[in-house]
């Protein structure tokens, strides 16, 4: 039986719009992609996501790499947008009595952003890989949520909108889905026995 759902954050529950990338790249003479190939970047998305950098010196290194610190500066002040499909979602299975849950690659700056956009009296735990030193599809980013909720693997229910970041939890058992949509998750949840609308 499932007790606890656990939501990705960045293409879940919220979202940050492309399009702003691109016009921060035109006004600042960046050549198109370069600011998201520096941001996520194996190397340096895996230092800050396991918290061995800050949020501001990966900024920093961004800039470096496209060479335009007001770019780099302007790309990290944007600004996502939540997703209140999903937040609704959260709210009725927490009704339904289920921990509703984040776990997020994210950095240093993971809490104060999620204050910021008031998902804090939606979801928790907000498990963030940059606190706990592994991310995601590392397996023992999720056997940390799994040993912090207290719960087995087969109680646990995970989403998230790539597929390569579910392989961990599935070695361990967790039941996943690939988020494409609120009423894609809806159904899933649904053949699991969750009585949600």
């Amino acid at each position: 039986m499932i007790r606890a759902v656990l939501f990705d954050l960045d293409g879940v529950v919220r979202h940050f719009a492309s399009a702003a990338v691109a016009d921060i790249e035109q006004r600042h003479g960046v050549d198109p992609g370069a600011l998201t190939h520096a941001a996520f970047s194996t190397a340096a998305l895996d230092q800050v996501t396991t918290g061995r950098i800050s949020r501001q010196e990966w900024i920093g290194q961004i800039a470096v790499d496209v060479a335009n610190e007001a770019a780099a500066e302007e790309w990290g002040r944007q600004r996502p947008t939540v997703d209140q499909a999903v937040v609704t979602l959260a709210n009725e299975l927490a009704h339904l009595g289920l921990t509703t849950a984040i776990l997020t690659n994210g950095t240093d700056t993971i809490p104060e952003e999620m204050v910021a956009a008031g998902l804090t009296a939606h979801f928790d735990p907000i498990f963030n890989s940059a606190t706990i030193g592994h991310a995601k599809p590392d397996q023992r980013a999720f056997q940390h949520v799994l040993n912090v909720l207290g719960l087995t693997a087969g109680q646990v229910f995970f989403t998230d909108d790539s597929p390569a970041k579910l392989t961990g939890a599935e070695a361990l058992g967790i039941r996943t889905h690939h988020f494409v949509g609120i009423a894609e998750l809806r159904g899933v949840l649904r053949t699991h026995g969750i009585a949600v609308g």
